[in-house]
This record gives C-alpha cells, sequence and structure tokens, in this order.
C-alpha cells in the first residue's frame, strides 16, 4: 500500500486510472521489457519522452503528462528494462522508437536519464533521432560519482544495498518544504519497487566510466534545468555542463531539491513548453496543430523562478 502523500493524492490516482501503463519488448531476454506510459495525441510524431533517473520508474512523470497533455502535447514517459552498457541502452532504445514508428523526438532526462538522454543523441549523431534535449539535474561524465572501480561489482550486490546508496544522495532541504519532502518520500516509494537486477545495471551504467562527446551534439537544441538548493549534483557538474552546451537556454530554480519535476512541477512544465515552444508549427512540434497557441501570459516564468536565456 502507498503511504507516501503524492502515491495517496488524488492527481495520482487520476493518472493511474486515467492513464494506461505499456509494456514492450525489443530484445530477447524476460527481463528486457520497456515500461511506458504514451498519453496525448497520437497524430504528434515527434513526442516529448521522459527519462528517469537511476531511482526512478515511469510514473515520477505523472505530472508531466497529466499538464502537459492538458494543453495538447504528446507525453511518453519511459522505465528502463535490464541493460548493462550504454551500446545496449541505445541500441534497444533505437529499436523501441522503429517500434514506435517514432522518427524522432524531443527527450526530457533527469540525472541519469538527462545523460542517456545525451548518449543516445551521441549514439544516433549520425542519423539523429533526437531533435532537442531538456536536461535536469544532470551530467556530462560519469567520473563525477568517483566509483567506476566500483561499478563492476555491482551486479552482484544485494538490493538493499544498493538501495541504501542511492537514498544517500536524497538529501532534503535544510528548511521544512513539504513539496520537497513528498517527493523524496514518493522516491524512495519507486526506489523500494525496483528489483536487484534494474537497480544494478542502472547504476552499472551511470557510474562505470564514460562521458559526452559534445561535438556530436553541436546542432541540439538544449535546454539545461538546474536547482540553486541542495541537490545531488554539485556546482562543479553543473559547470562542466554549462561548458559542453555554451549555447543552451537556461532554466535556474531557486529550489526543488533532487526531483523538481514533482516538488515544482509547474514551474518546470513551463520551462519544458518555452523549450518546445520554439517547434510549434513545424514538423517537429510535440504538440497537436490544431490546438490554439496560448496566450503569452502562459510561457512567463513565475516569480519563483529565474530564467536566463543566453
Amino acid at each position: 500500500m502507498p503511504t507516501s502523500e503524492i502515491a495517496k493524492s488524488q492527481e495520482y490516482q487520476s493518472f493511474r486510472a486515467s492513464v494506461s501503463q505499456h509494456k514492450v519488448q525489443v530484445d530477447d531476454g524476460s527481463n528486457k521489457e520497456w515500461t511506458l506510459y504514451d498519453a496525448g495525441p497520437r497524430s504528434v510524431r515527434c513526442p516529448l519522452v521522459c527519462f528517469p533517473p537511476a531511482s526512478g520508474t515511469a510514473d515520477i512523470f505523472f505530472k508531466q503528462i497529466l499538464g502537459l497533455t492538458a494543453k495538447g502535447y504528446r507525453v511518453i514517459a519511459m522505465e528502463y528494462p535490464v541493460l548493462w552498457s550504454l551500446d545496449d541502452f541505445c541500441e534497444s532504445f533505437r529499436k523501441l522508437l522503429d517500434h514506435m514508428r517514432l522518427d524522432k523526438i524531443h527527450i526530457f532526462g533527469a540525472s541519469l536519464g538527462g545523460y542517456l538522454a545525451q548518449k543516445f543523441a551521441e549514439y544516433t549523431y549520425r542519423s539523429p533521432r533526437v531533435h532537442s534535449i531538456i536536461l535536469c539535474n544532470s551530467f556530462v561524465d560519469t567520473d563525477c560519482f568517483q566509483q567506476s572501480q566500483s561499478a563492476t561489482t555491482y551486479w552482484v550486490l544485494p538490493g538493499f544495498l544498493l538501495k541504501k546508496m542511492v537514498m544517500g544522495n536524497f538529501s532534503s532541504t535544510t528548511l521544512p518544504d513539504a513539496d520537497i519532502v513528498n517527493s523524496i518520500d514518493f522516491m524512495v516509494e519507486r526506489l523500494d519497487s525496483l528489483g536487484q537486477s534494474e537497480l544494478a545495471s542502472r547504476l552499472t551504467i551511470n557510474c562505470a566510466s564514460s562521458y559526452v562527446e559534445p561535438q556530436k551534439l553541436k546542432d541540439l537544441y538544449v535546454t539545461l534545468i538546474d536547482v540553486f538548493d541542495n541537490c545531488a549534483i554539485s556546482q562543479n557538474v553543473r559547470e562542466e555542463m554549462y561548458k559542453c552546451y555554451p549555447d543552451a537556454k537556461r532554466a535556474h530554480l531557486k529550489s526543488g531539491g533532487n526531483f523538481p519535476y514533482l516538488s515544482r512541477s509547474d514551474e518546470v512544465n513551463l520551462h519544458i513548453q518555452i523549450h518546445l515552444r520554439v517547434f510549434l508549427n513545424t514538423k517537429y512540434s510535440a504538440r497537436d496543430p490544431t490546438i490554439i497557441e496560448d496566450d503569452g501570459t502562459s510561457y512567463r516564468a513565475s516569480a519563483s523562478s529565474a530564467t536566463e536565456m543566453q
């Protein structure tokens, strides 16, 4: 039984009742199923795809699905199968896109999800499948975790130990913030639902030595979403991200913790819309073209966030 406030909320219950979960297998192996929620108009052929962090499941993006599909966007939230290398991940995801008949997509990636979004864009750069990316509390080099030597042993570690390692990064804010605390509680529940092989494979990819090659991503339209309060990503890691994407749009949230797409969903959804608005009225629009354009007020940053457009 769910005990977190978010899992018990009417909003989450409405999501689970109205959006179907799908499982798709494109590789051999019983544990190689992609789990996904695909919501919004199927006429959209370049949707927004959401990649979770190592601790996340597909439903952590329910606030993005509900908020953005109400405005005519197609949003697909993913949950990874058990895959142990970047190449295996990228090839499996390419097969999934082929299966779904999606030539190009936009990706919103959180932490590990942002890293995987960059590596998939890099993997397919000769025949691009990623039209743009939004990176939230993410990174460009796994060496920042200083776990590359340990990564080869994760497959044999018990699940409770792996979960304890991940939860060590679930820092809360020093000030009482109910939304951030609730987001952590919900993510702990999601983490508990993952099996040993699911979590071990994600942590192996997260920590095995590798880095993004920005020269292969120079044509991508990029937005970086970061928080100013406590999160697992250090300022040095952020600076490396900024160096890789000097022309990226930057969206800075004053607070939000590790999971702002849950704790500050309205602000995150706003920045996603600002990012995707560039592609409206093109074949790469993530929104149904029959939807009447919002007036400018819906795209204005809220008073509690500071957006820097560079």
